[in-house]
């Protein structure tokens, strides 16, 4: 394989500094928008290699900046610091220390590649003005919307912006690029009805808001059978439902949250407006009241695909011939990345974790870690891409 510039391996000792630091975050784990030590650990060492650190950015997010020769060109690079609300059931001695918290979707890694990366390029030659770009809350689907509302592309202009996940079960070495949609829009749907409470034993004089629920149900399945094409990728799952409190008691309402996931704008739209012909029809049929609320958690990730050929040129010299994919397995997971690539044009790509038992491991499991491995190479994506851009 042939390398670009000061692209050659870390040292052995470089690589267990930023192994040591990744798994002193895997044990002290932070969630939501609550990131205090984490981002305080980054930002000291940030601020040891010369960057000019900010702090406070939509909570506890912050941006490093550096800024080399005379070019006008802005990179953006991102990595995400939070943790799950999960107890961690790992063994090893860096397991979480702290009960109900875990990094089970290596953010923690994320953090350590983004850091291993500035390391080596605060001695690089680039040309333009690098901002590194911690987040907090990615779990939440709010880090991202959050920096953006509090002035991050104001104040730390970025002429394309990037960032990378681990992907458990594809081979370390390998790295799926993707243009064009790459994970779904994440939507909660609300239902309440209202009905009409009474006597189990007299239900002609209650409206029964329960049969409604069941009519909804089915009629909401129907929306991706029947209403979508095969082209059109949308996932739609009913997670709590809730009715009445005791066997005798018609409850006088009942409801529903919905999970709503599309890959592109246009059938999201196709299923919001779909819920809402089916929920009108339901109060004229019931002759119930229904309310429907349904808040965007985060937009469909849809990759520049112009960025995403930057991204493949710039890794080619350090992966092997064929372990570039240009598509992966379909993902309808959500993440709020695709906040920052709706304000500049940019490209998400993933990192094999490994295969096996253990690293193949799903995220979001108590028994899933990051794979260490990853660190040297995901930093020297960083590395080649920096260099590429800022030239």
């Amino acid at each position: 394989m042939t390398t670009q510039k000061n692209c050659t391996a870390f040292s052995d000792s470089e690589l267990q500094t930023f192994i040591d630091v990744r798994r002193q975050i895997h044990a002290a784990p932070e969630l939501g928008a609550e990131t205090p030590h984490t981002a305080e650990l980054v930002a000291a060492r940030l601020e040891q290699w010369g960057y000019h650190v900010h702090v406070g950015i939509g909570g506890h997010g912050l941006v490093g900046v550096l800024k080399k020769g005379q070019g006008s060109r802005c990179i953006g690079l991102r990595a995400d610091m939070d943790a799950l609300p999960m107890q961690e059931k790992n063994p090893f001695a860096h397991a979480s220390k702290i009960a109900g918290r875990m990094h089970a979707c290596g953010h923690d890694g994320h953090t350590a590649i983004l850091l291993a990366a500035a390391y080596r390029l605060a001695n690089s030659d680039f040309n333009g003005t690098l901002n590194l770009i911690f987040q907090p809350d990615e779990e939440g689907l709010c880090g991202a919307k959050a920096m953006i509302d509090d002035g991050l592309f104001q104040r730390f202009p970025c002429d394309a912006i990037f960032a990378l996940h681990n992907m458990p079960g594809a081979p370390v070495g390998s790295v799926v690029v993707q243009a064009g949609p790459t994970m779904a829009s994440s939507e909660r749907v609300s239902l309440t009805i209202g009905g009409k409470g009474g006597h189990g034993a007299m239900p002609e004089l209650a409206v029964d808001p329960v049969p409604v629920v069941a009519s909804l149900i089915n009629a909401i399945q129907t929306i991706k059978s029947r209403n979508l094409g095969p082209e059109e990728y949308a996932v739609i799952s009913i997670g709590m439902l809730q009715a009445g409190s005791v066997y005798n008691i018609i409850p006088d309402e009942a409801s529903m949250l919905i999970s709503v996931r599309t890959d592109t704008p246009q059938t999201q739209q196709k299923i919001n407006q779909r819920l809402e012909q089916i929920v009108r029809g339901h109060e004229q049929s019931f002759g119930v009241r229904i309310d429907l609320q349904i808040t965007q958690l985060a937009p469909a990730l849809i990759n520049d695909p112009e960025e995403a050929q930057r991204v493949r040129a710039s890794l080619a010299p350090l992966f092997e011939p064929g372990q570039i994919h240009h598509r992966g397995p379909k993902v309808m997971g959500t993440e709020d990345f695709a906040w920052m690539l709706g304000e500049v044009p940019g490209c998400y790509f993933m990192l094999g974790n490994g295969e096996g038992e253990f690293h193949g491991c799903s995220v979001h499991n108590p028994h899933y870690d990051f794979n260490d491995a990853l660190i040297g190479l995901g930093a020297k994506c960083w590395i080649a891409l920096v260099e590429g851009f800022l030239v």
